[in-house]
């Protein structure tokens, strides 16, 4: 009898001995991530790209914030140097990244090339305009040409690049309505309140209100190249770093092909 209630006493432990091991992977599969939010400071001509990568990436990793912030590399740029508090820095042009990465304010182990882009010189879709190159933009029939603000916005850069390489820029000067980005020299094209604009192919690409007439030798302007980094004083460094090294997947390629940019 005795032997009998020790052995129920036995398989009564055992009982809660396996009911406690079997609570403890349970208590291990709710415990969730801590939250992480990240703003991303990039070039204007990224926003439709980048509205797709956001989706993308929210799917992977769930308990990430993304918070958008898309202006003219330059002013970006800018923003950074006055302690904006910003993650990761996708700009159009090497010489910002490199503005901030000599100022001491990048991560450098995480500098990546993302992507590059060509040079186009657009109007709008139903112009009778019969020029047909970048050097014929000196006939009196464009009247205003819109460029983003060279010292600010890359794409307006290369495009005194171009016009400087066919010797037309200073025939041009008193055409140009200067930009605060290339998205607002697009709607002016768009719009028809200007005669011919230079913008990105990708820009072009995705809207319908224009139509290119020309595109940009590589050899007619400084290599257009799209780095990424994370920001020093990313108050997440490691979830910033995984979201740049995101940029270069498989599937942030699949989307940076779709609309129209080279991918490095």
């Amino acid at each position: 009898m005795k032997l009998l209630k020790k052995g129920i006493v036995l398989i009564a432990l055992l009982s809660i001995v396996f009911a406690l091991a079997g609570c403890q992977p349970a208590a291990k599969e709710e415990a969730k991530s801590e939250p992480v939010a990240l703003t991303i400071s990039a070039a204007a001509s990224l926003k439709d790209a980048m509205a797709e990568i956001q989706t993308l990436y929210l799917k992977e990793e769930p308990d990430t914030t993304l918070t958008l912030n898309f202006g003219s590399s330059g002013s970006l740029a800018q923003q950074i140097q006055q302690g904006a508090e910003v993650d990761v820095f996708m700009p159009a042009s090497s010489k910002d990244m490199t503005t901030l990465k000599d100022a001491g304010l990048l991560n450098d182990d995480t500098l990546k090339n993302i992507l590059g882009n060509e040079v186009v010189l657009i109007v709008p879709k139903d112009s009778q305009s019969a020029i047909t190159d970048f050097a014929q933009i000196v006939d009196p029939a464009i009247t205003k040409l819109g460029l983003g603000e060279p010292t600010s916005v890359p794409v307006g850069q290369y495009a005194v690049d171009v016009f400087t390489y066919y010797n037309v820029m200073d025939q041009i000067t008193e055409k140009i309505v200067y930009g605060k980005d290339v998205k607002e020299v697009l709607t002016w094209v768009e719009t028809g309140n200007v005669d011919a604009g230079v913008v990105y192919s990708t820009d072009a690409k995705a809207s319908t209100g224009v139509k290119v007439i020309a595109t940009a030798p590589a050899a007619s302007h400084k290599a257009i190249v799209y780095p990424a980094a994370v920001i020093k004083a990313s108050k997440n460094p490691e979830p910033a770093a995984a979201f740049v090294d995101f940029l270069s997947s498989d599937a942030a390629k699949a989307v940076f092909d779709k609309y129209g940019f080279t991918t490095l």
